[in-house]
Formats: C-alpha cells, sequence, structure tokens
C-alpha cells in the first residue's frame, strides 16, 4: 500500500526590526495538470488550482487545436490525481515543437502565432482614456488573491464600458489562456476589446490578444520590443505603465479618443 504523504504546514517568519517573527501567511497555490489531448501526453500545464477547465480549453484554443465548442468531444479534469483528459475531433500533429516562453505558469507553447497580415476585429473601435483607467481600477479591487497571498497576475477583458472578463493564476499568460477558454465555452467575442493585464505584456501575451482580435492591450508595467512590433503588425493599441492617471502608448495612438479630455481642457482654461 503506497505511503500517503502529509503536506507539512509552513511556519512562515517575518525578519522586522531586527527579529524574526511568526507570521500568517499562505503561500499562492502552484498546480501541475497533465494535459493529455487524444490519448497522447502534450503538456503539463503549471497554475493556480481555480476553474482548470478554462485554463485547459484556452490553452488548446491559442495554440490552435481548436477554434470552437464543436472541436471538443470531451474535457474531463481529474483533480486528484492532476490530469486533464480531452478528446478532440481533429489529430493532434505528429511532430510539436514547444518554445519555452519568458511567461510564469505554464512557460511552454508549441509556436508562437503570427498576427494577421491584415489586422481584423474592431478596427473602427477607440477607447477614451478614463475607460482605460476605470478597467485598470476594477482589476485592481478584484484581485483578492494577490492581497492574501501575493504572487498571482490578472487579467481583465471591458468593452470600453464594463468589465466582461476576470481571470487570476500564478502564470500573467495562462490569465489569457483562462479568459479564451472562459469566452469559448461561453460564446463570447472578444474580437475589438480591452484587455487590461498587472504583469508585463511579452511577445507570447501580444500573440496571444492577435489571435483573439483584441483592439487594446494596457498593463500596469512595460512591454517588451518584441510585443510592441507585433502589436503593432497586428494594429493593436499597446499602452503601458498605466497608473497615477498616466501611461506610455507604444503603438497605434489612434485607437485612443481624446476628444472629450481636449474638451474638458479647454473648458478650464480661464
Amino acid at each position: 500500500m503506497a505511503k500517503v504523504v502529509k503536506k507539512q504546514e509552513l511556519k512562515i517568519l517575518r525578519y522586522e526590526d531586527g527579529q524574526l517573527l511568526p507570521v500568517e501567511h499562505r503561500p499562492v497555490q502552484e498546480f501541475p495538470v497533465k494535459l493529455v489531448v487524444n490519448g497522447r501526453e502534450l503538456a503539463t500545464l503549471i497554475g493556480s488550482p481555480h476553474e482548470l477547465r478554462f485554463l485547459v480549453a484556452g490553452f488548446l484554443r491559442l495554440q490552435g487545436f481548436v477554434k470552437s465548442l464543436d472541436d471538443f468531444l470531451a474535457l474531463s479534469i481529474c483533480e486528484d490525481v492532476g490530469v486533464a483528459s480531452v478528446q478532440l475531433r481533429g489529430e493532434v500533429p505528429e511532430t510539436l515543437r514547444p518554445v519555452l516562453t519568458t511567461g510564469c505558469g505554464s512557460g511552454i507553447t508549441f509556436a508562437l502565432p503570427v498576427p494577421p497580415a491584415e489586422p481584423s476585429g474592431g478596427e473602427g473601435q477607440r477607447f477614451i482614456p478614463a475607460a482605460v483607467f476605470a478597467l485598470m481600477d476594477e482589476l485592481a479591487r478584484r484581485a483578492g488573491r494577490y492581497r492574501s497571498h501575493g504572487g498571482i497576475h490578472s487579467a481583465a477583458v471591458g468593452d470600453g464600458v464594463s468589465l466582461i472578463l476576470y481571470a487570476e493564476d500564478l502564470g500573467r499568460h495562462n490569465t489569457l489562456d483562462r479568459i479564451a477558454g472562459e469566452a469559448l465555452l461561453r460564446g463570447i467575442d472578444l474580437a475589438g476589446k480591452l484587455l487590461v493585464t498587472s504583469g508585463r505584456v511579452s511577445s507570447e501575451m501580444a500573440a496571444k490578444a492577435a489571435s483573439l482580435g483584441i483592439s487594446l492591450i494596457a498593463s500596469r508595467t512595460s512591454p517588451t520590443d518584441v510585443a510592441a512590433r507585433l502589436c503593432e503588425a497586428a494594429g493593436i493599441t499597446l499602452l503601458g505603465y498605466v497608473r497615477g492617471g498616466r501611461f506610455n502608448v507604444y503603438v497605434h495612438p489612434d485607437r485612443l479618443d481624446l476628444t472629450s479630455v481636449r474638451a474638458s481642457a479647454e473648458c478650464r482654461v480661464p
């Protein structure tokens, strides 16, 4: 009979004023899930343990294995052993080349998708800066796991008026996989929408957002140079350091509607 090893409760100490004191704190949970598709083990996803169906569905969607719900024959997750079993209508390619990414969490992709030759999705959509700040503020309000544990990333999608989808995970691009998966399972079109994220916008984040038709990406931190070039090619407005009523615009400032801001400034002129 296999011996069951109980998890030891960590005794965490905090250094303060020259001494170590016990503190009430639980580290963020890291949960590996072996992904088996059509009987073939593809990868092990490492993320947070909640709503794993969204993570799995979104990962498969953004890797190009599925495009709609009809592509799924079955999706089951056994959390006891950490296995996600998926049956798809299509065949899994025989040769897959994993690419290590800069992202925390899963940190792997089978192909970095390239932006479409012609930008698609919400080409005429424009956003006022107030909508960006409002969605970023809502993202911060909902990030309860960060406040209680630390180390959790969050992301949200909105339409410029209200928040549509929200996700948290220890991996920043896992949050985008979760949003993609939930949107797929619930039939929500993400084309032309605004994406805000707590983490850095890297090339894989930009490529995934482009494949979903996102029109604007905003981050509390910085994008990479490759992410900026991908967004430029995909027609995505890219904002960084969104905080304190300010942000940097890296590409496509034309998607920002500054009319109301200018009008307000003119009204204040004596």
